[in-house]
């Protein structure tokens, strides 16, 4: 967090949060009040002054007040940067992605150093072109719609996101099943 963030914190601690007013969505902009945030600075201060409870409520912490972030999908959105390296909506970069997957709704997620994040939707040609079949070749289309269908498994080398580890498995899972498996909370309330 900003040093001007921690004093403001340490000056006056007992500010109450705020709930309702900052969103995510599932492309990683910032909405105040359902409206996009423009102004890149405000968007950059946010990102770099955000951060997560013990519940597994995110928040921005301006100055020394919480104001929780409604999440439309995952606390992190993740994109694809040249050369198909992975970063978060904030510019963070993961060092390394533990598991990959597929949700039932057809986007993709990860779960990384960092926490759990959706891959931007726009993205995800890009991402498709990053799973390989079981004996690490590109997927080929039939390969692909094999996966689809259910009847191969593939898998995401996460060296090839500029990230350490082994290659994953890409697995299944239930879009409402997120928050319990990842540990966090899409609507904060106090």
């Amino acid at each position: 967090m900003d040093a001007a963030v921690l004093a403001a914190l340490a000056r006056w601690p007992d500010v109450p949060a705020v709930y309702g007013w900052l969103g995510l969505t599932a492309r990683g902009a910032w909405l105040l009040r359902d409206e996009r945030i423009g102004n890149a600075a405000l968007r950059e201060f946010i990102g770099r002054n955000y951060a997560c409870d013990e519940r597994g409520a995110w928040f921005f912490q301006n100055g020394p007040q919480r104001v929780f972030v409604r999440l439309e999908a995952t606390p992190w959105i993740y994109r694809l940067g040249l050369a198909a390296t992975l970063a978060t909506h904030t510019g963070a970069l993961p060092g390394e992605v533990r598991e990959a997957a597929i949700l039932d709704d057809g986007r993709f997620v990860l779960a990384t150093d960092l926490g759990c994040g959706l891959v931007d939707d726009r993205d995800a040609a890009d991402f498709v072109h990053l799973l390989t079949d079981p004996e690490g070749l590109p997927l080929s289309e039939p390969g692909l719609e094999r996966w689809l269908d259910g009847r191969d498994e593939v898998f995401l080398d996460p060296g090839r996101l500029g990230t350490g580890g082994t290659p994953l498995r890409v697995a299944r899972l239930r879009a409402a099943d997120l928050p319990a498996r990842y540990g966090f909370v899409r609507e904060p309330a106090p």
